[in-house]
């Protein structure tokens, strides 16, 4: 008689997923509402299950080894298979259309993490999604070709807005760049910018011109795809989120003025009563605190 096939455990495998999402098994027992020790012991199990290490620390985050890569496809694939058969067994697929805008920014790291496994889970349910800068955003918001926005927060903006977290902003340039010689010579800082208007932009400028550093512009860019490329290339500096950030780049070391925080929020979530609206701002809310919280780490 052939062995029975070994079934991995789900409760397991979410925390594992979790675990590598918020890049610390800490944060997601708190998301679970578990001890640490217990969501230890359930990585633990799991490659006992396996029978190989599943993750490995890499400087202070948690990244997963080969084993663990290939198991976490299959993971999130498994644990969206379960919700969604739970859901259709309960008769609460969710149904109607929303029509999201999503900031560039945010493009990378939540239309995977969301708007996918929501898809696959709600296939009633009919979203149309669109990446824009966030005047934008605002702009098919108040004219209503879009139900919903996740945004930057603008202090004169006054839609109705959600504000889902605080994000701390940053002066990011390619990990080789160095801005010390070109102070030390009293050379104006090469900044690589959107075109006005741009928050971001008015940030790094108020926090140079208040601290009497000289700056020039060197890039300016209507796309953040081009925004990333002339900081790969070395041709200055920018002040971003570091969600979403390539790994040739990083947070400046030198210190320079801050920039501040910036509010991330979501616009016209009380317009919307349904429960897909409400389930959509829950799942983004998580995720944008989530990667936040890893980038923060």
């Amino acid at each position: 008689m052939q062995p029975l096939p070994l079934n991995l455990d789900l409760d397991a495998l979410r925390s594992y997923v979790l675990g590598l999402d918020c890049g610390s098994f800490a944060l997601a027992a708190q998301r679970l509402c578990r001890s640490t020790s217990a969501v230890s012991a359930q990585l633990k199990k799991l490659e006992q299950q396996c029978g190989t290490e599943l993750v490995m620390k890499r400087g202070r985050h948690l990244v997963p080894t080969a084993s663990g890569e290939r198991l976490l496809g299959y993971a999130k694939r498994l644990l969206e298979l379960n919700d969604e058969a739970v859901l259709a067994l309960k008769g609460e697929l969710l149904q109607g259309e929303i029509r999201l805008g999503v900031q560039e920014d945010f493009g990378e790291s939540l239309l995977p993490a969301v708007l996918g496994p929501l898809c696959r889970q709600h296939p009633t349910l009919r979203m149309t999604t669109r990446i824009d800068r966030n005047a934008q955003l605002m702009k098919g918001i108040r004219e209503g070709t879009l139900d919903m926005a996740l945004a930057w927060q603008h202090p004169e903006e006054r839609i109705d807005a959600h504000l889902i977290d605080l994000v701390s902003l940053q002066w990011i340039a390619h990990s080789n760049w160095d801005p010390a010689p070109l102070l030390a010579r009293g050379e104006p800082l090469p900044l690589v910018l959107f075109d006005a208007p741009c928050l971001m932009r008015s940030r790094a400028l108020k926090a140079l011109d208040d601290a009497g550093i000289p700056w020039r512009i060197a890039f300016t860019s209507q796309s953040l795809g081009g925004i990333w490329a002339a900081l790969q290339a070395g041709l200055g500096i920018t002040v971003r989120s570091a969600i979403d950030m390539p790994t040739s780049l990083s947070p400046l070391a030198y210190v320079l003025p801050s920039p501040g925080t910036l509010g991330v929020v979501l616009l016209g979530a009380g317009n919307g009563s349904g429960e897909a609206e409400r389930q959509l701002q829950s799942l983004l809310t998580q995720a944008v605190q989530r990667a936040h919280a890893t980038h923060q780490s």
